[in-house]
């Protein structure tokens, strides 16, 4: 089968090709492995990327994106006077590594793998999604950043070399990924700072150069900094690119110097300074990743590997913070921009490519930056919408009051729900006197101080169906108007939560809501239990509700655990049938966002 690999990155995109019964090759465009990501539009609306950009960038700038993966979340760029949808400005890139692949084959592709940023939820991935079916590819998937490179690294091992989980640090041009991946490449945990990149990196340091030089013409130092002419724009680029190769050369000597423009005069920076600009964001993403593989359940001389990925990995300072950071030396490779396009190629085809020409309906907040000749997004037919399987009604549930030495059983729904959020010791004990532990105890999860606003509130009025107050302003009106929801003080009692609701829809999909609890205290236990490919993204309802979910799906069940911005209320959609390890945490979230529909 001849595969495509694209890491589609912020500054630069990176093409891996399988054909021919032959190992992956990377894929040379413009005379060089790397791709510029960059997209111009033309006068008449023709979208140019890679080099070609660059170049006529030179010419007017205004009409040129460096980075257009930055802003997918602005729908459209202005480019000139175009006004283009990210997706289109998305999918030139993607369609001239095609393109190229194509010319090698003579022909199409059979399957293209894409990866993305670990963090990128379901909208993001959508956008990628409908990006590849406009560039013409067929069959599409998605795979994060940090289990490509983890896979590229595994077959590199020598052998011999210690076997075990790999720690993966991902810093690209605009984020910082870091995973801990196992047998399988299975995720185990990850996580992310999307404030943190090389072109961070590279802003400090034109910062620090601008104290140096604009005391000699402070209206001339904004005009490079804010530029409004073409004249102002062409300098601007000019010295963004001398800042950047300064960055890289600092990488290989002690001091370099970035020529400036008139009437500023040449800067000599050294290595030192650099460090000092960035060292406290780089010792922040180091705390990340020491603090994801002990989330991971793991210690570090426990890895079969720390490997860093990603051009700023050259940098000799993030070598020394991580190792410092971890007590093992990590490892990086000549070419680490390349790591994660031919890990594409080693993940195991696990699940079948999704046609990427299957659009999904978009977020409002989407759909309202779209022009107005943007064709409405039509659902294709299809099979029916996932459910999660019908759930034991929880109605009569009481946890067993006799002695005895086998575990307790609390039904299904509760050891779901606790089994998954890592709390289940809490309420289900193998003890030798068989008893349930008691709300209070030490072995009872308690509300943190923030919870303090619905603690204590008043128990639910007859006709409420157990839906107090403070759960009312998360759940959202297709559940207090169609399902039937009941209070389950016993439930609540042994997660230590204030209160608890259960939400039957009449297919029996059950929602939970836990008054008292937040996501910051159950999401890294629940972690733990999802074996595969975790979806975290931020959600928003059009009345300004917003908050944060995390899905996953583990060999127990699937789950998705969300809760609102400053409300203390723990929702949960489970999936606990037998067929639920065939689902994939996108289903959850599909249900999540068409479905649960959070807010008053």
């Amino acid at each position: 089968m001849d595969v495509l690999s694209i890491d589609f990155g912020t500054s630069s995109t990176v093409g891996v090709l399988a054909a021919f019964g032959r190992g992956p090759r990377a894929i040379e465009v413009d005379g060089s492995v790397t791709m510029s990501s960059a997209v111009y539009a033309e006068e008449d609306g023709q979208l140019v990327v890679g080099q070609d950009a660059e170049r006529r960038a030179r010419l007017d700038p205004s009409r040129f994106e460096p980075y257009p993966k930055r802003r997918i979340d602005d729908g459209e760029l202005l480019l000139g006077d175009r006004v283009v949808p990210v997706v289109d400005a998305f999918a030139a890139v993607l369609r001239r590594m095609g393109e190229e692949a194509e010319r090698q084959l003579s022909g199409v592709p059979d399957e293209v793998r894409l990866s993305h940023p670990a963090g990128w939820g379901a909208q993001r991935q959508r956008t990628l999604r409908e990006a590849a079916g406009k560039a013409g590819f067929v069959r599409v998937r998605l795979v994060p950043e940090p289990v490509a490179a983890a896979a590229h690294y595994a077959t590199l091992r020598e052998t011999g070399a210690p076997s075990g989980p790999i720690a993966v640090y991902d810093l690209g041009a605009g984020t910082f990924d870091c995973a801990v991946v196992g047998a399988g490449n299975a995720v185990l945990a990850e996580d992310g700072l999307p404030d943190l990149g090389s072109l961070d990196i590279d802003q400090a340091l034109l910062v620090h150069i601008g104290r140096s030089v604009s005391h000699a013409d402070p209206a001339q130092w904004q005009r490079l900094l804010r530029p409004q002419t073409t004249s102002d724009r062409r300098l601007r680029r000019v010295l963004l690119q001398d800042v950047r190769d300064a960055k890289e050369s600092l990488s290989r000597h002690a001091h370099t110097e970035v020529p400036m423009p008139d009437p500023f005069g040449d800067v000599l920076v050294t290595r030192a300074e650099l460090e000092a600009l960035v060292r406290p964001n780089l010792l922040r993403s180091t705390e990340m990743l020491a603090a994801t593989i002990a989330r991971a359940g793991l210690s570090p001389d426990r890895l079969g590997g720390v490997y860093l990925v990603g051009g700023p990995s050259r940098m000799p300072l993030l070598a020394s913070l991580v190792g410092s950071t971890l007590g093992v030396v990590p490892t990086t490779e000549d070419q680490p921009e390349t790591a994660v396009a031919f890990g594409l190629h080693h993940v195991p085809v696990d699940e079948r490519p999704v046609p990427p020409s299957v659009p999904t309906p978009a977020a409002p907040s989407q759909a309202a930056v779209r022009p107005a000749s943007w064709p409405p997004v039509q659902q294709q037919p299809g099979p029916a919408q996932w459910r999660p399987a019908p759930m034991p009604p929880p109605a009569g549930w009481r946890p067993p009051r006799k002695k005895s030495r086998k575990p307790v059983v609390i039904g299904a729904i509760a050891l779901a729900v606790l089994a998954v959020a890592g709390i289940v010791t809490a309420i289900v004990a193998t003890r030798g006197d068989g008893e349930t532990p008691r709300a209070g105890s030490n072995q009872s999860v308690t509300a943190p101080p923030s919870t303090a606003a619905c603690a204590g509130s008043q128990p639910a009025l007859p006709g409420e169906n157990g839906l107090t107050k403070c759960i009312r302003r998360l759940a959202g009106p297709t559940i207090q108007t169609r399902a039937t929801c009941s209070d389950d003080p016993e439930l609540a009692k042994a997660l230590g939560a204030t209160r608890t609701a259960l939400c039957r829809f009449p297919d029996k999909t059950t929602v939970a809501f836990h008054e008292g609890l937040t996501l910051a205290q159950v999401e890294p236990s629940a972690r733990k239990d999802m074996t595969g490919r975790i979806e975290t993204d931020t959600w928003r309802t059009r009345t300004g509700l917003s908050g944060r979910y995390v899905a996953g799906v583990g060999p127990k069940l699937g789950l998705l655990i969300y809760q609102a911005d400053g409300i203390p209320v723990v929702g949960t959609v489970m999936d606990t049938s037998p067929s639920h390890t065939s689902r994939r945490p996108q289903d959850l979230v599909q249900f999540f966002e068409q479905t649960v529909q959070p807010g008053e």
